[in-house]
């Protein structure tokens, strides 16, 4: 009993520090013909966009590491970016989150400080590095951190050999857009304002700052870039505007804005944090939406706003809407859409279609034509509970995907409450009772209300990875259950209120304070049944899950971690490869890890020097080795081990 909790202490320690901060051989199941597959393939050898391609499959059609010899997978080399911070360091925390991208024979990368590199791909050195001088501390969410860079080249190859004719793009923390040489890091002169573009200073209808969480997405000569801004403070907080971009002269071409311009002075955001996509071949973006201000009250946003917590599909030369789905009506949970849409192209009754995949906060996993945004599985629509706060008009119904089936629980009962030695249990079971809960639509309340999956999803910005020779989807998921509560003003006690694993929001001008925590027992368990962390494999010819095992693990040293069967909290998202495997790090336990696409087995893991909480991706060098690189610097909100690392690896040289 005496070593049963003290694992339980050191694991649910670490887990409440975390959620305070906010196809190879043998594979089988091909669902489209030798000449599709082919096409897919001959544009999936370089991953020169953060999901691999523009689609965001996060799919590379290489198979030299495969499931017969990863485990023979060894560390290629280190890059340390020199930027690093954490307690004692006059800089915000620092975050790992970046995806380098392949391209010109250079990998590029970002630094949580902002600075842009580019290595050489088969050492790991510098080859250039440009620092644009992004303020280390006051930064939204008070961390340093990156996704990812974009790689841009001129259509002629005259104009692509000449200076700037290969561009790297990269919108900064604090909402600047770079313009610099991709051979040389030199800003472009002509490009904006000497290589860059002051987006902070443009108009964005709202009240707040906006800053910039992932890549801009490419089309032809255009950039797309979305924006975050601060959840839960302002009514009316900025606009969610996406704008495209000349990217040669950086003038702006189009913008777009998800909030009807009849209320735009009453409610904001439904702002694209998460990665863009791009379909390349229809000229289409595809977009995901978040929640509209103030996110979990909604009283000053009763009309319907359409675009908000959708995936929303625009011509990518205009900004033209062409059509949108919204996978939660009139939000009140935080539940946006948090990841890349995946494009991809399925077997469905027999026809190939071509579909958009889309991962959510809630567990869903919405399948839909890519032409119509109609789904292509049965959608039931879910009465939801009203809410009892004055004023406030919820949805009657919420979208529910009959298949694919949820990748994580959506329903938790008081007596489901969950513990290790018997009293944590009848604590948990106690504090679940306290809380309103009419399951996964239940509106927040004054009383306090469950929300299960939490905030932190379900799925969350990492996303899902598709492989076109198995058909399968892949996903990575948390599951946690929460509350949120909607304290009246006048009865706010910070002293009281504010507490250790308690988050407060502002909400200025609302009449409340929104109070937000994952629900724990007094040893700091999650109060809901494991595993915390899943990996799930769908196959979408018929949307079934094909396999489904628990996923994460938390480090409490470099000796011991927590339960493999408990699974944990996960952050960063899989690739998949045609030598039939998934790469993942996501996890707390500074391993990365290679998975059998086909059984979900783990064939091989590699300690490395702290969490991973990135995508990786793989590419082949000219030199004629696959290299699979990942950033492992951890997470400074989630209280992880740090590091400054980039971490390449590649079979054995032969011979």
């Amino acid at each position: 009993m005496t070593d049963r909790l003290c694992k339980a202490v050191f694991f649910w320690v670490t887990i409440s520090a975390l959620l305070t901060s906010c196809s190879g051989s043998g594979l089988t199941g091909t669902v489209k013909s030798k000449a599709e597959i082919a096409a897919i393939e001959a544009d999936a050898k370089d991953w020169p966009t953060y999901g691999g391609q523009p689609s965001g499959t996060k799919y590379a059609a290489l198979d030299q590491i495969n499931r017969d010899n990863v485990r023979e997978l060894q560390l290629a080399w280190t890059h340390h970016t020199g930027d690093l911070a954490f307690d004692g360091v006059k800089a915000d925390f620092t975050v790992s989150e970046m995806t380098p991208i392949y391209a010109n024979e250079r990998l590029y990368i970002c630094t949580p400080y902002n600075r842009v590199e580019a290595l050489d791909p088969a050492t790991g050195k510098t080859l250039w590095s440009y620092d644009p001088k992004k303020p280390l501390t006051g930064n939204m969410y008070k961390q340093n951190y990156c996704r990812g860079v974009s790689y841009w080249q001129a259509a002629d190859r005259t104009k692509r050999a000449a200076e700037c004719g290969k561009r790297i793009f990269f919108a900064t923390q604090n909402a600047v857009l770079l313009s610099l040489d991709a051979d040389s890091g030199k800003p472009c002169a002509a490009f904006g304002d000497g290589g860059r573009v002051n987006m902070a200073a443009l108009d964005y209808k709202g009240m707040g700052q906006v800053a910039n969480t992932s890549p801009p997405a490419i089309y032809k000569n255009i950039v797309i870039v979305g924006g975050a801004v601060r959840d839960n403070h302002e009514r009316d907080s900025l606009d969610g505007i996406v704008r495209g971009f000349d990217a040669v002269s950086g003038r702006q071409i189009w913008a777009w804005n998800p909030i009807p311009a009849d209320i735009s002075e009453v409610t904001g955001a439904a702002n694209t944090w998460a990665p863009i996509s791009v379909d390349i071949r229809n000229g289409r973006v595809f977009l995901p939406t978040g929640s509209a201000s103030y996110d979990t009250y909604g009283v000053n946003r009763k009309e319907n706003i359409p675009d908000a917590n959708a995936v929303v599909v625009l011509d990518a030369l205009t900004g033209k809407r062409i059509w949108s789905y919204q996978t939660i009506r009139h939000d009140l949970w935080d539940y946006d859409v948090p990841a890349m849409p995946t494009l991809a192209t399925i077997e469905k009754d027999g026809k190939a279609v071509e579909v958009v995949i889309q991962g959510t906060k809630t567990g869903n996993i919405f399948v839909l034509d890519r032409k119509t945004g109609k789904s292509l599985f049965p959608i039931k629509e879910m009465p939801a509970p009203k809410s009892d706060i004055l004023g406030e008009i919820t949805s009657p119904t919420q979208p529910m995907p009959v298949l694919p089936k949820p990748v994580t629980p959506q329903m938790i009962k008081a007596d489901d409450g969950w513990g290790a030695l018997g009293f944590d249990a009848a604590e948990c079971r106690g504090k679940l009772a306290k809380f309103r809960n009419d399951g996964v639509f239940t509106p927040p309340s004054v009383k306090g209300s469950i929300l299960h999956p939490s905030f932190l999803g379900g799925v969350n910005w990492g996303g899902i990875a598709y492989d076109p020779n198995s058909g399968l989807a892949i996903v990575n998921s948390s599951n946690l259950v929460s509350s949120v509560t909607l304290m009246p003003r006048s009865q706010y006690d910070e002293k009281l209120h504010k507490r250790p694993g308690v988050s407060v929001y502002e909400m200025k001008g609302a009449p409340y304070v929104m109070l937000r925590e994952v629900l724990m027992s007094s040893l700091g368990a999650p109060c809901n049944p494991p595993p915390w962390g899943r990996l799930t494999a769908i196959d979408m010819k018929t949307g079934e899950h094909r396999w489904q095992v628990p996923f994460g693990r938390v480090e409490f040293s470099t000796k011991f971690r927590s339960l493999a069967s408990w699974g944990a909290p996960n952050q960063g998202g899989p690739i998949v490869t045609k030598g039939g495997l998934i790469f993942i790090g996501a996890s707390l336990d500074s391993r990365f890890h290679a998975y059998d696409m086909q059984s979900g087995k783990e064939l091989w893991s590699y300690e490395v020097p702290a969490p991973a909480t990135a995508t990786p991706m793989t590419f082949q060098h000219s030199d004629g080795r696959q290299y699979v690189v990942v950033s492992a610097g951890g997470h400074g909100g989630f209280q992880t081990r740090l590091s400054d690392a980039i971490v390449a690896f590649a079979l054995p040289k032969k011979k």
